[in-house]
């Protein structure tokens, strides 16, 4: 199970209405590259697989396909704002390795 923190949801939401998107759903992955292997994807996406995974939070849909999900259980995905912006955060405790950036890991 992942977790989506209040602020998280918060901008997800934003985004949405910013795009005319609001009836989207989240997409959640991963894909090859980075400096450590893999990397996360956040997506508004208006189209479902049969197999995805479905976490619902406050009126968002979270889809995570059944192969990244297995990477992806127990990660707390957060949102924050400092002087240089905002940007999501990653907090996975499956991750061997992370870069400085924080958004590729193995």
């Amino acid at each position: 199970m992942i977790e989506v923190t209040a602020s998280a949801i918060k901008e997800i939401k934003r985004l949405q209405r910013s795009r005319n998107q609001v009836d989207y759903y989240c997409r959640l992955g991963l894909k090859s590259g980075g400096c450590s292997g893999l990397y996360y994807i956040l997506e508004l996406t208006c189209e479902q697989q049969m197999d995805d995974i479905k976490y619902n939070y406050e009126e968002i849909c979270f889809l995570l396909s059944p192969t990244d999900q297995i990477h992806l259980e127990r990660l707390k995905l957060d949102y924050v704002e400092d002087l240089m912006g905002g940007t999501f955060r990653f907090d996975n405790p499956l991750a061997t390795m992370t870069c400085r950036c924080g958004i590729s890991f193995a």
